[in-house]
């Protein structure tokens, strides 16, 4: 394994990062709670990641209902590697129907931060992360509860997520400001069907020296190859638990360019997943790259991609190939 440093925290994890949001339901999603992986399935998947050299475990307490911090939490019981693992949870999603129970505002924060601690059976979260934006509570109110959390001990350093660049500038020159701690990372999605960060928000991340942990490197699976154009996904799979986030992509265009990737995955004799998510690491300003397999066989691709560095020329040469054919 790999391991980069994380931005200026001088934390060190690895280039693989297990995104833990199938555990207990299909992210955030309430209709999906339950229908995710079960308990002694999300513990092979932390076994076999653990084994591997993933040391970053990424989740938010709305996944699942709570079900996947819940989930962790006895795994780092059992395993007792709490020490050794950076530890992200994200806030601001719904897990009650409360008007507090929601949001970045200073008293969900106070009460959510609670919870995720319980469910995790630890006294701190190595990363603290918002979900996205909340349009109804000013970016100061939130930077303040995240800064008393850290001075409470119970966060170590603080994320976004699902923001833009303009939004994440403001969130910094705030935190400069009036002196409290800054954002340390951001985590949008970013591959090969989804590049729309390459335009500002990378380029201010390695501006500012934020880690950048970028999910969903495949695309909920698409660029696996297992899904084709017309026929209808299978029904246990990502794309057929929920299709919601993915449905601008199902379309002749990027099936088009999917080919183009299954080509180029031949022609170097790996796996298309592989492929993908190589070509996300090798962005320079990436750090770790979240993935999240369902099965343990899911797993070895993934793994396979940290060996297969790719240079520029090759990220570009594959992107603007995909590119041409999709056209």
């Amino acid at each position: 394994m790999e391991y980069r440093l994380f931005g200026r925290t001088g934390m060190r994890v690895s280039i693989l990062g297990l995104g833990c949001g199938g555990f207990g339901g299909v992210g955030s999603a309430p209709e999906l709670f339950g229908k995710g992986e079960d308990q002694p399935t999300a513990f092979a998947l932390m076994d076999r990641a653990w084994e591997a050299g993933i040391n970053y475990f990424d989740t938010a307490d709305s996944y699942g209902g709570g079900l996947s911090e819940t989930i962790i939490g006895a795994w780092l019981k059992e395993r007792k590697v709490r020490d050794q693992l950076i530890l992200s949870t994200k806030v601001g999603y719904a897990l009650a129907e409360g008007p507090h129970d929601q949001g970045l505002s200073r008293r969900h924060l106070m009460q959510a931060i609670d919870g995720s601690l319980r469910r995790l059976q630890t006294d701190h979260i190595d990363l603290y992360v918002t979900m996205e934006p909340d349009p109804k509570t000013s970016v100061g109110e939130t930077l303040h509860a995240m800064n008393d959390l850290m001075h409470a001990g119970k966060v170590r350093h603080i994320g976004a997520s699902n923001i833009t660049a303009p939004q994440l500038r403001e969130a910094l020159v705030e935190s400069d400001r009036v002196g409290l701690h800054r954002y340390q990372s951001v985590q949008n999605g970013y591959s090969l069907l989804d590049r729309a960060i390459e335009a500002d928000v990378l380029p201010l991340a390695a501006h500012e020296r934020l880690a950048v942990t970028p999910f969903g490197p495949t695309s909920g699976g698409l660029l696996t190859g297992k899904y084709r154009f017309g026929e209808p996904p299978a029904r246990d799979s990502r794309l057929g638990l929920r299709p919601q986030p993915y449905r601008d992509l199902l379309n002749e265009r990027t099936f088009r360019s999917i080919e183009a990737l299954r080509e180029a995955a031949s022609d170097r004799g790996v796996a298309m997943g592989t492929l993908a998510l190589a070509w996300v690491l090798g962005h320079p300003a990436v750090t770790s790259a979240l993935i999240g397999p369902r099965r343990i066989e899911h797993v070895e691709p993934m793994l396979a991609a940290v060996a297969l560095h790719l240079s520029a020329d090759e990220r570009e040469a594959l992107a603007t190939r995909m590119e041409a054919v999709a056209a």
